[in-house]
């Protein structure tokens, strides 16, 4: 007998009422004294947050400075982009081959580069197992049907962690060493900063892993490992991720998720935009900013499905965002006197989605991405970016031989 849509649609809601699962309420305050069970308040910092903010600067930003052995600060600002998040990876693997990458005393990173912003932090020794982590089987077993995964997640938001593909891929990389040696750099002042969304309050979190992992034991890996999923967890395509707050004797559970719903890159806190004169110890800082996407891209017919519409326009949502925010640490930068350098996948790079975990194609943008940072041809300026990308919608092709991003730029030189 064949089922009607309509009938098949409410079966649909029904399950996916059967399939919540019971959750502590959310803390009733936008901003609280609730803090992670076992932790201190200030391994977090909601972005709106004034007060904290202005009291933790000091130390926060202080300490990068004293860890800036060259006497530079060096910020790498790590954007989303999912399955570009192999771009970031090859191009850190690629400044490493040219001797060319520097300690950063400050590493930030948002979705797919929340889980690249450790490998980022810890340098070098750690490339063989950051290019295994977006490369390899694991991070292609991510998504084998998108279809099947946003139905799954209507059907039961939370899941089973043990049986999401993501909670399995972090939880393989986040090791005991990898807090211990997150540990040891931050005792150094270095900063190691990733964002979620706390859905229940529509509002950007940025958590200090130096911080978490200094903590030290079982407790440590657990939050720091969940930060980082909560970071990538696409609402209606991974669970959500629910962490446990004490204020006094109330105890609750906050709803985070992916940290590019509020903000697709950052540097500094929202709020530092409005507290510019409390930030002269990021004066003379060069800030590298990493984009795991394109800027622009040609025109590409959608096809009419589901799937591909919403694919399409939360890509193009990511896009926008992350022009912004290039805006604004543009304006940061002129203020602080920072030098600013970006990458980006090239417009004219064969364009795939953003949640197609095919392994041969993140190999190749891996690849890529490595070849053209070991020639440094990588980084340049945000208005060689606008230049490179300018007219892209009309004029730009995919090409089986893309161009660095700043190859242009080197040949005119």
């Amino acid at each position: 007998m064949r089922c009607k849509p309509g009938l098949l649609m409410f079966a649909l809601v029904l399950l996916a009422g059967c399939g919540t699962v019971p959750r502590l309420p959310a803390p009733p305050e936008l901003i609280g004294a609730a803090a992670p069970e076992g932790f201190s308040p200030d391994v977090r910092l909601v972005t709106t947050d004034l007060k904290n903010f202005t009291a933790l600067a000091p130390d926060f930003f202080g300490g990068m400075r004293s860890a800036a052995h060259d006497g530079t600060v060096d910020i790498l600002a790590l954007s989303g982009g999912g399955s570009g998040g192999a771009y970031g990876a090859g191009v850190l693997a690629g400044m490493t081959r040219a001797h060319a990458r520097p300690q950063f005393e400050m590493v930030t990173g948002v979705s797919a580069g929340a889980l690249l912003a450790p490998f980022a932090f810890l340098g070098p020794q750690w490339d063989a197992r950051m290019q295994e982590a977006f490369t390899g089987e694991r991070s292609a077993r991510l998504l084998h049907s998108p279809t099947r995964t946003v139905l799954s997640r209507l059907l039961s938001p939370r899941g089973l962690p043990h049986h999401n593909a993501l909670f399995q891929l972090v939880d393989h990389f986040v090791t005991p060493q990898m807090i211990e040696a997150v540990a040891r750099e931050a005792t150094t002042g270095r900063r190691l900063v990733v964002a979620t969304t706390d859905l229940d309050k529509h509002e950007t979190v940025l958590w200090d892993l130096g911080k978490i992992a200094r903590h030290g034991g079982d407790a440590a890996r657990t939050l720091f490992r969940d930060v980082l999923i909560a970071s990538a967890s696409v609402p209606g395509v991974f669970p959500p991720v629910l962490i446990r707050v004490r204020d006094g004797d109330h105890v609750y559970d906050e709803m985070h998720v992916d940290g590019g719903v509020t903000t697709s890159v950052f540097s500094t806190p929202l709020i530092a935009g409005i507290q510019s004169t409390d930030l002269p110890l990021l004066r003379g800082a060069h800030l590298y900013m990493l984009v795991n996407g394109q800027l622009a891209r040609a025109p590409q017919t959608t096809r009419y499905n589901t799937i591909d519409i919403v694919s399409s326009a939360l890509a193009a949502e990511l896009t926008y965002k992350t022009r912004e925010a290039i805006v604004d640490n543009i304006a940061a930068s002129h203020r602080l006197g920072m030098q600013f350098l970006l990458t980006e996948i090239p417009v004219d790079y064969p364009q795939t989605s953003f949640i197609d975990f095919d392994q041969t194609q993140m190999l190749a943008l891996f690849d890529f991405a490595a070849g053209c940072a070991a020639q440094g041809l990588a980084w340049m300026t945000p208005e060689q970016s606008v230049r490179r990308n300018m007219g892209a919608n009309h004029a730009a092709t995919a090409s089986d031989a893309p161009a660095c991003p700043a190859a242009a730029f080197d040949a005119a030189h």
